[in-house]
């Protein structure tokens, strides 16, 4: 995948920022690996129909590092008690997730036989997207008493913005043929649509480009060992851009950008 590396080196920075200002500080530190399931909210499909959200689905994977105020790395000792310290960690993430991307819903159903509804079950993608970003997390109980064993399972919700590089790609097997430089292949209300409140870019969308994203999320660690946790995480991710599934058509049904679910498992370590 190409990236925009001006813009992510730009974020790489910032966060590293972040993380050497707070280590100066002598906060503790964690680092994991995060997997599961992801479900793709786009243009392809019908947004409510419950086909199209099991249908459209994918694996996420990714690397996170928290920096934890409760505890100080230079003393091996706790930090001074404050609410903030001890129901507040930071956390920072690279990922990467695929999902294959089909039609689904009444458009596309067997027993509608017209050419556009051929077009549209020829029509398939994939969305690949890698995020670099930063989350809050609030832990409603005392992160300290869950260090210590005080309790098992310890809840979170947490907010951030996270930098994404995406770089769709498009397919099509209509009537045999696989250009989708042809606009006769695919869906024609997308070829003539002119509604004005939208772009007059190409429906279609194989390049590398970026995107910021709001990134939401409510999960829960288990204690496992003393230096250890596993974590649960659903994670809400919008987009702000239309084009990250590689479809961004004209029509006034088009009225949200792309977003995705993901639910991630994971294993977290204390480094110090």
């Amino acid at each position: 995948m190409t990236l925009n590396f001006k813009q992510l080196t730009f974020v790489l920075i910032f966060m590293l920022g972040i993380n050497v200002g707070h280590s100066q500080l002598g906060f503790s530190h964690e680092i994991g690996v995060i997997a599961g399931p992801v479900a793709f909210q786009s243009d392809f499909g019908e947004r409510t129909d419950l086909e199209t959200n099991a249908g459209n689905t994918g694996i996420g994977i990714g690397i996170v590092h928290y920096i934890n105020f409760a505890y100080r790395a230079d003393c091996n000792c706790y930090s001074t008690d404050t609410f903030f310290n001890d129901h507040f960690k930071i956390r920072n993430e690279v990922s990467w997730n695929r999902t294959k991307l089909n039609h689904f819903g009444k458009w596309v159903d067997a027993s509608r036989t017209s050419e556009n509804a051929e077009r549209l079950r020829s029509h398939s993608g994939i969305a690949q997207n890698l995020d670099i970003g930063t989350q809050l997390e609030f832990f409603p109980k005392s992160i300290r008493s869950f260090q210590s064993f005080g309790y098992s399972f310890a809840p979170f919700v947490s907010l951030g913005v996270h930098f994404t590089s995406y770089n769709p790609e498009v397919y099509t097997n209509y009537n045999g043929s696989t250009n989708i430089n042809d606009s006769s292949n695919f869906f024609q209300p997308w070829v003539n649509a002119t509604d004005p409140n939208f772009n007059e870019d190409p429906f279609l969308f194989t390049g590398n480009s970026t995107a910021w994203s709001v990134v939401g999320s409510v999960g829960s660690r288990y204690k496992l060992t003393v230096l250890s946790d596993l974590m649960i995480d659903l994670r809400w991710q919008y987009f702000f851009g239309d084009r990250v599934d590689g479809l961004d058509h004209n029509l006034k049904s088009n009225k949200a950008n792309d977003w995705l679910v993901w639910l991630n498992f994971g294993y977290i370590y204390y480094l110090n």
